[in-house]
C-alpha cells in the first residue's frame, strides 16, 4: 500500500464521525432524488402502460340523451379513428349493515360485445351476462371492493329511477377512466363505487333504448383535439350535450397529472438543496481540514510528491466520502421510492404499479453528487497543493487583532474575558463566521420545509370542513327543484337548518382562454356553504357579476372590472356577459360563484335549486341519511364526517408521510452543519485551547471559548432560518400549486420551534462531544505540533 494511501485511511479513522455525517447529508439528497423522482417515473410508467394497453380514450362528451342512430355520424368525424358510445348514471347504494351514504355510477356495457375503447380489466371472478329473471349482475371497480370489503357473490341494492335494484357482485374490475375513483375532486374509496352491468337492462331502467349519454373518442395519429372537440360539441348540442374535454380535464387523468407534477417538483427542489449543503459541508470541513494539515503537505512536497500526486490523496477522501453517501442514499432511495409506490396504490388503481430504478436516474445522481462535491472541493484542493513548500512549513499568519465592536461602543465591561475572547475571534475570521451561520440557517430552512406540511394540511381541513362546509350533510337532486324544497328538507326529522344552492354547467370565455365547470348560485349570506379564502376572511357572492377564484381567473387572463361570456351548457343554453366583480383565493377546486337568485333570474326561471346543506342535531346524523334514500327526488346526499375521515385516511394521511420522511432527512443534515463545525473548530484551534490549559485555565473555560462561538453562531442563525425556512416553504407551496389545489402556506409556532430545538439539541449534543475530545487533549504532544 502507497504511503498517502496509508495516511487517507488514517485521516478517515481520525475524522470518521466528520465523514459518516457528511456521508449522511449526501445519502439524504440522492434518497430524496431517487425516492421522488423514482415515484416520479413509475407513476408516469404505469399511467402510459396502461393507457395504452386499455386504449383510454381522449375526448369525453356527456349528453342528456341521443339516440343510437347518430353514431354513425361521430364515426365520421374527422380526426375521430374510434367513437363509442354508452350510458352512464348516478344512484344511491346500499350495502348491508352499512349506515354511511354510498354513491354508485352505473355504466352499461355489451356483455356480448366489451368496450375497445377505456377497456376493463377483470381483476377477479368472471364478466357479467345479460340479465336473468330479477337478477342483475354488476362489476365493481376494486378500490370501493377493497375498502368496502366486497367480493364475488355478494349482493348490493340500488336506487335506479325511484326503484330499488338488487345488484350482484360478478368480478372486480378496473378501468383507466377510474384510476382516481371519488366525488368532488378528492380520493372516496369508501363513499363512491363504479357498477358495471348490462346495457340493455339500465337503459330499460331510465327508457334509454337505443338511445346514449356518453361518448368516447380515440384520435386519428396527428388529430386536432380541439377541431375534434367543435364538432362534437356542435353534432350534440340539439341532445342536450354538454362541451366535450379532453383527458386534462377529465378528473381521473386530472388528478393524477397533479400527482405526478408534485412528484417532479420534490424529486427536483428539496434534493437540490440538500445536496448544495452537503457540497457546502464538504468544502467547509476538507478546506479547514487542509488548512489544518498545512505542515504535512509541505512535508510530502520535501519528500518528493508532485501537487498532482497530492491532490489526487484529498480528492480519494472526498470520492470515499461521497460513494458511502451514494451508497446508502441509493438503496435507501430505493426503498422509500418503492414504499411511495405502495401509498400510491390506496389512491391510484392500476392493473399494476410499475415501479423501477432507472440506470439514467441512478447516473444521474451519482453524475449530480460527485459534481457537486468536486466542485465544491477543488478550490480548497488547489489552492493548498500550489503553496510552496518553504511557505506550507510556516504556521498560518496570525490574524490581525484589533478592537472589537464592543470595546469600540465602550462595551467592554458588560462582557466577561471569555466572551471578548469569543468575539474576537468571530470578528477576525468573518468569512468563516458568515459561512457557519449560513449553513446552520440553510439546515434550519430544510427542517422547515419539511415539517410544514403537517401545519398546512391540518389548515386545509379545518377551512374546508369547519369554516365552509358548515352543514352536516349534502344533499343533491335529481334535477333543478322549486326552493321550496328546501323547506320541505327543514321538516325532516333532527334538520336545524337548510341552505339551497343552485349549480349550473357552463363554459366561462375570456379572448382565447376557456374553463369548463360549474356557475354556483349560492345563498345572498351563506352560512353552510361558505366562502372563505386562504386568510379565512368569508365572502358574499355578488348580485350582479361573477366571483371567480384567482386560479380560474389566472387561467382565463382576467381581471376584475372585465367581462367574461358565460356559455351556459344546459336548459336553454343562454349565453350571457357578466362582469367579474371580484376574484379569492380558495384552497381547493376552481369556482365561480354569484347569488342564487340572480342566476335564477338571469336563466329566466323561477328560484330553484339543484343541491342543498343540511345543518343536523348532534347524534342523529345516520338516522337522517336513512331517511334520505327513501325520497325520490334525492339522487345523492354526502356526509362530511365520512368524506373527512376518508380524506384523513388516504390523501392526508401520505402527506404526514411524505412530510415525516422530509422532517428526519432535514434534521440529519442540520446535525451533520452543526457538528461539523463544531469538530472542525476544535481541530483548528487545538493549539491555542492548550496552550490556554498550559497558562492555568480550567478545563471549563478552555471549553467555553470554543462552545461560546459555537453557540453564538446558533444565536445568530436562528432568526436567519426560520426566515429563510418561512420563503422556502413558500417557494414549494407556489411550485405545487394547480387548478384543483393550493396549499395554504401555514407554518404554526411549534414548526419553527421544533426547527430551532433541533439545531440547538445537535449543539448541544455537539458540545458534549467536544467539551470530552478538550478534557482529553494530549497537551505535549498538540503543542509539539507548532515547534
Amino acid at each position: 500500500m502507497k504511503a498517502l494511501d496509508r495516511k487517507l485511511l488514517r485521516d478517515l479513522r481520525l475524522m470518521w464521525s466528520q465523514a459518516i455525517t457528511i456521508a449522511l447529508v449526501v445519502a439524504s439528497g440522492v434518497a430524496g432524488f431517487i425516492a421522488t423522482f423514482s415515484a416520479y417515473d413509475g407513476l408516469s410508467w404505469s399511467r402510459e402502460v396502461y393507457y395504452t394497453e386499455s386504449r383510454f380514450a381522449d375526448v369525453f362528451a356527456s349528453l342528456k340523451r341521443a339516440p343510437r342512430a347518430l353514431e354513425h355520424q361521430l364515426a365520421a368525424l374527422p380526426g375521430a379513428a374510434h367513437v363509442e358510445t354508452s350510458i352512464s348514471e348516478v344512484v344511491q347504494i346500499d350495502i348491508p349493515n352499512v349506515s354511511d351514504p354510498v354513491i354508485g355510477r352505473l355504466i352499461g356495457i355489451d356483455p356480448q360485445q366489451l368496450p375497445q375503447l377505456n377497456r376493463l380489466h377483470l381483476r377477479e371472478g368472471r364478466m357479467i351476462t345479460a340479465r336473468r329473471d330479477r337478477t342483475l349482475e354488476v362489476l365493481v371497480s376494486e378500490g370501493f371492493a377493497i375498502a368496502r370489503q366486497l367480493k364475488p357473490g355478494d349482493k348490493i341494492r340500488a336506487l335506479i329511477n325511484g326503484k330499488r335494484e338488487e345488484l350482484q357482485i360478478v368480478g372486480i374490475a378496473l378501468s383507466p377512466e377510474f384510476v382516481f375513483a371519488g366525488m368532488g375532486g378528492s380520493p372516496d374509496l369508501r363513499g363512491f363505487g363504479v357498477f358495471w352491468l348490462d346495457r340493455k337492462a339500465l337503459a330499460a331502467a331510465y327508457n334509454m333504448e337505443g338511445a346514449f349519454n356518453q361518448v368516447a373518442v380515440r384520435l386519428a395519429p396527428g388529430a386536432s383535439e380541439g377541431q375534434v372537440i367543435d364538432a362534437l360539441d356542435q353534432l350534440l348540442a340539439p341532445y342536450g350535450g354538454a362541451r366535450a374535454y379532453g383527458r386534462d380535464e377529465q378528473m381521473s387523468d386530472k388528478l393524477l397529472s397533479s400527482e405526478i407534477k408534485e412528484q417532479r417538483v420534490f424529486g427536483t427542489v428539496l434534493p437540490s438543496i440538500f445536496l448544495a449543503v452537503a457540497a457546502f459541508l464538504l468544502n467547509v470541513v476538507l478546506s479547514r481540514q487542509i488548512a489544518t494539515q498545512r505542515e504535512q503537505i509541505a512535508a510530502l512536497k520535501a519528500l518528493g510528491y508532485d501537487n498532482g500526486s497530492i491532490a489526487l490523496h484529498y480528492l480519494k477522501l472526498v470520492l470515499l466520502i461521497v460513494t458511502l453517501g451514494m451508497l446508502l442514499g441509493l438503496g435507501l432511495g430505493a426503498w422509500l421510492g418503492h414504499g411511495f409506490m405502495g401509498l400510491y396504490a390506496d389512491v391510484f388503481r392500476f392493473p399494476e404499479m410499475r415501479y423501477r430504478v432507472r440506470v439514467d436516474l441512478v447516473l444521474a445522481a451519482a453524475g449530480l453528487t460527485l459534481l457537486a462535491a468536486l466542485g465544491a472541493t477543488w478550490q480548497a484542493i488547489s489552492a493548498t497543493v500550489h503553496l510552496a513548500p518553504a511557505e506550507a512549513m510556516r504556521p498560518p499568519a496570525p490574524g490581525r487583532y484589533r478592537p472589537t465592536f464592543i470595546e469600540a461602543w465602550g462595551l467592554r465591561e458588560w462582557f466577561s474575558p471569555a466572551a471578548r475572547m469569543v468575539m474576537r475571534t468571530m470578528q477576525r475570521r468573518p468569512l468563516r463566521t458568515l459561512l457557519t451561520i449560513a449553513g446552520i440557517a440553510a439546515s434550519m430552512a430544510i427542517v422547515i420545509s419539511g415539517t410544514f406540511w403537517r401545519d398546512t394540511m391540518d389548515m386545509l381541513l379545518h377551512t374546508q370542513f369547519r369554516l365552509v362546509l358548515r352543514g352536516d350533510v349534502i344533499v343533491s337532486l335529481v334535477e333543478a327543484t322549486p326552493a321550496r324544497v328546501t323547506y320541505e328538507m327543514a321538516r325532516l326529522p333532527h334538520v336545524t337548518a337548510v341552505e339551497g344552492v343552485r349549480s349550473v354547467s357552463a363554459r366561462l370565455v375570456h379572448g382565447q382562454h376557456h374553463w369548463r365547470g360549474s356557475v354556483q348560485g349560492r345563498s345572498a349570506q351563506p352560512e353552510l356553504q361558505r366562502i372563505v379564502d386562504t386568510e379565512l376572511h368569508t365572502h358574499a357572492p355578488p348580485p350582479d357579476g361573477l366571483l371567480l377564484t384567482d386560479r380560474l381567473a389566472e387561467k382565463l387572463h382576467i381581471r376584475p372590472g372585465q367581462t367574461v361570456r358565460v356559455e351556459l351548457l344546459e336548459g336553454r343554453r343562454q349565453v350571457l356577459e357578466l362582469p367579474v366583480t371580484g376574484t379569492v383565493q380558495e384552497m381547493m377546486g376552481m369556482g365561480a360563484y354569484i347569488e342564487r337568485r340572480s342566476l335564477n333570474r338571469l336563466l329566466q326561471e323561477g328560484d330553484l335549486v339543484n343541491s342543498a346543506a343540511l345543518l343536523v342535531e348532534p347524534g342523529h346524523e345516520a338516522a337522517l341519511l336513512e331517511r334520505l334514500k327513501s325520497l325520490p327526488r334525492v339522487v345523492a346526499a354526502f356526509s362530511k364526517g365520512v368524506m373527512l375521515r376518508n380524506i384523513e385516511e388516504i390523501t392526508a394521511r401520505n402527506v404526514l408521510v411524505f412530510s415525516g420522511i422530509l422532517t428526519v432527512f432535514a434534521s440529519i443534515i442540520a446535525v451533520g452543519v452543526v457538528y461539523n463545525h463544531a469538530r472542525i473548530a476544535l481541530a483548528e484551534r487545538a493549539w491555542e485551547l492548550a496552550s490556554l490549559r498550559v497558562l492555568g485555565f480550567t478545563r471549563g473555560e478552555v471549553s467555553s471559548f470554543l462552545l461560546g462561538e459555537l453557540a453564538l453562531e446558533i444565536l445568530l442563525a436562528i432568526p436567519l432560518g426560520l426566515t429563510a425556512g418561512y420563503w422556502l416553504a413558500a417557494g414549494i407551496v407556489q411550485l405545487i400549486k394547480t387548478d384543483e389545489f393550493f396549499f395554504p402556506l401555514v407554518i404554526h409556532p411549534s414548526t419553527y420551534a421544533y426547527a430551532a430545538v433541533t439545531v440547538v439539541v445537535a449543539g448541544l449534543a455537539s458540545a458534549l462531544i467536544v467539551r470530552r475530545r478538550i478534557d482529553r487533549l494530549d497537551l505535549v504532544g498538540v503543542l509539539k505540533t507548532r515547534e
